[in-house]
């Protein structure tokens, strides 16, 4: 088997080693390139239109990945998959941060440090969002007491 001899320099004889790529910092591109398609996309479209030259069943690992965490939805399409984005930016921000949460054992100590930690400028956003939610329809909330019980 031929591998790619190292050099002094780090790099390869084949030429420089590339640097490696943070922890999702793939899963972020591929979600970039897949949301600008403007539709569902399939692995081939997606693989053409990243920066780099990823093999397809890199690619794909991704995506399944993605799927599996909700990130991206996907339709059959002949034998293989058009995927499609789950949420725009902040939608996906909000899915993390709800499985970081999920994760933990003691939500309410992890909420009341989150809060606890934010500017004065996103403490007052997040208590407007809250009372908002709270006046809405879907709260369960008609004005009358509780039953006891």
């Amino acid at each position: 088997m031929n591998r790619p001899t190292a050099t002094d320099d780090g790099g390869t004889q084949d030429g420089p080693r590339l640097p490696r790529r943070g922890q999702g910092q793939l899963e972020s591109q591929v979600l970039t390139v897949l949301r600008s398609a403007g539709g569902p996309a399939t692995a081939g479209w997606v693989q053409e239109h990243l920066d780099g030259d990823l093999a397809y069943t890199t690619v794909i690992t991704i995506l399944s990945r993605l799927y599996a965490k909700k990130a991206v939805t996907r339709t059959r399409q002949g034998r293989s998959y058009a995927w499609t984005p789950a949420s725009d930016e902040a939608g996906l921000a909000a899915l993390r941060m709800r499985r970081v949460l999920d994760g933990e054992r003691d939500r309410g100590t992890v909420l009341a440090r989150f809060v606890s930690a934010l500017s004065p400028g996103d403490e007052a956003r997040l208590r407007e969002l809250l009372f908002r939610a709270g006046d809405g329809p879907d709260d369960g909330s008609d004005g009358s007491a509780a039953p006891e019980g």
